[in-house]
């Protein structure tokens, strides 16, 4: 069998749950038809608990109904983009089925942007208005950037009656600044206000005609780990086919019967299409939440009864010592799923002996709709993060000459299928170079060096760009991570080359350690750790330790930051 045959022949299959199948009907919908099919059949059901705070189907429905056609008598016509900056909340699905009503292109903001990062989005993305947080709003004011409008938000909209007299709430821990009282902003034409909009316009949206394979629904960026953000094409069949994905990724979930806690956010493309988009898709009910407050999130999995956990592996690494975890009965949960980063052997381990229960790993990317690959239920391998889900082809080729190799052999993952994006906005170079053509397949290039074995699993090495060469050799940051974490003392770690004329480059390590190892332990204590674990090509020449590591925003540690440091 040639190495092509090898992933054409799509070995997974055989690891599938009964029911699902290769290929799973997606239907042409939009998503404003997919969310408004299952309002209607939950129209009673809750669909959020926001802080203590019921809303149904039916009035969330009826909220971006309003929302959509508020939008439509302030000029937005399909096609324009609207950008969410918003924590997660109910006026964030709101505002994110609203737009999509209005026929308009969601762009999602981080919250924890600076101004500098809003202005990029905004420009980039043409968008013509925001709906903002207010305490968000002077970020957005000194962008100097001329919008249309903004559409003001404050968190305490939709908190209890009582929430909203105790002033500042459960959001404390998100911004400093961030509480329940309004903040002064100064009235201006363009400045209005969301429930005010709400108020004034009646439940009808406008009549949008969508073609679901080419309009654009979305425009989610990168999270510029090893480089800048860029604009992410998804159009409404990518969000539907991604639905689709998660479904066949979990047959034994129940439609209307599923309690998820959506503390991931919103802004990024996982809480944003697994959680969100997904969960309200398919009646569940989601318990929500503005930040992760981790004991908020332990006391609500117990109180609601949840069925679904989905996190990230820093938030597993925390927990996992948590004093409150053993408080919660993990082994209850129908599935806990890891994604967005890789998961640390040594995390899974330690989570297991504490909690009797497994972390399921999957992966995808913004390109792909946030999934790509899981494990198949009740098989999966650990360090692995699964096979593809159905409708989704892989394969992994060299990532200098493009041929493929076989089973077994590292290299670059592609991945072809009807979640994955159809470019980046306004960079059609960037989009040539994302895709090629094999197999008479139009494959889409990640940049994540892995490799998969006889039975399908794939397993992760490291990000392209995160190779380091050292002598000839090439050393995976993974591999000397996954060593630095398994030290007891060892809290965070962060592995980059640095450039060396001598040798190409040099591994260094930046360490963070658990707070009574400071000063104990020395750059050459976790030099004979990696020594004694590692080849010696492997081993740091340097070691810092620091007292945090810079990261993105669902946790990953950012090395592009740290490549900066020493460019």
């Amino acid at each position: 069998m040639s190495a092509i045959d090898a992933y054409l022949s799509e070995p997974w299959l055989a690891h599938y749950p009964p029911g699902v199948s290769a290929a799973m009907e997606v239907p042409r919908a939009s998503v404003p038809e997919a969310f408004d099919a299952a309002c209607r059949q939950n129209a009673e059901r809750d669909a959020v608990v926001f802080y203590g705070r019921r809303i149904r189907y039916g009035e969330l429905r009826e909220a971006a109904d309003s929302f959509a056609a508020a939008l439509a008598s302030l000029g937005i016509a399909k096609g324009d983009r609207i950008a969410l900056y918003l924590v997660n909340s109910p006026q964030f699905i709101i505002a994110y089925f609203g737009a999509l009503k209005a026929g308009a292109v969601v762009t999602p903001i981080s919250p924890v942007y600076t101004s500098h990062e809003v202005r990029h989005q905004l420009a980039d993305s043409g968008a013509r208005a925001i709906i903002c947080q207010d305490v968000l709003y002077d970020k957005v004011a000194r962008t100097g950037l001329p919008l249309d409008f903004v559409v003001l938000t404050n968190v305490a909209e939709y908190l209890p009656a009582l929430k909203r007299v105790l002033g500042q709430g459960p959001l404390g821990k998100l911004f400093s600044a961030l509480n329940t009282r309004p903040p002064q902003v100064a009235r201006a034409p363009n400045v209005l206000w969301l429930q005010d909009l709400l108020r004034r316009h009646p439940a009808k949206p406008p009549a949008i005609e969508f073609d679901p394979e080419r309009d654009l629904a979305a425009l989610p960026y990168t999270g510029g780990t090893t480089g800048n953000p860029k604009g992410v094409m998804l159009t409404h069949a990518n969000l539907i086919a991604a639905c689709v994905g998660a479904q066949s990724a979990f047959p034994f979930f129940e439609a209307g019967r599923e309690v998820v806690l959506a503390f991931l956010p919103f802004f990024h493309i996982y809480g944003q299409v697994v959680i969100m988009l997904n969960g309200l898709c398919q009646g569940y009910l989601l318990i929500l939440f503005a930040n992760p407050d981790t004991e908020a999130i332990l006391a609500a999995m117990e109180r609601h009864r949840a069925t679904v956990f989905y996190g990230v592996p820093t938030l597993y690494e925390y927990l996992k010592d948590h004093k409150d975890t053993g408080k919660a009965d993990w082994k209850r949960l129908k599935i806990l799923v890891s994604g967005a980063d890789t998961l640390h052997e040594s995390t899974l381990r330690d989570w297991e002996r504490r909690t009797g229960s497994t972390i399921t790993e999957g992966y995808g990317l913004t390109e792909t709709c946030a999934i790509s690959h899981i494990n198949p239920a009740g098989r999966a391998k650990p360090g692995s993060f699964g096979c593809p889900l159905s409708n989704m082809h892989a394969a992994v080729i060299d990532p200098e000459t493009g041929a493929f190799v076989a089973p077994g052999e590292a290299g670059e993952l592609i991945l072809a299928g009807p979640n994955v994006m159809q470019g980046y906005w306004n960079q059609p170079g960037e989009t040539a170079k994302a895709f090629i053509d094999a197999g008479g397949r139009r494959w889409l290039r990640t940049g994540d060096i892995v490799r998969m074995d006889t039975e399908g699993y794939f397993f992760f090495h490291d990000r392209a760009k995160d190779l380091i060469k050292c002598k000839g050799y090439s050393i995976f940051a993974k591999d000397i991570e996954e060593v630095l974490y398994a030290h007891p003392q060892v809290k965070a770690a962060g592995v980059i080359g640095i450039p060396d004329p001598s040798v190409g480059q040099l591994v260094k390590a930046i360490v963070v350690l658990q707070g009574d190892a400071r000063g104990k332990v020395s750059e050459e204590d976790m030099r004979l750790w990696c020594r004694e674990r590692l080849a010696e090509y492997k081993v740091p020449a340097i070691i810092e330790f620091r007292g945090e590591l810079p990261k993105t925003d669902v946790g990953k540690v950012s090395r592009r930051e740290l490549r900066d440091e020493h460019s």
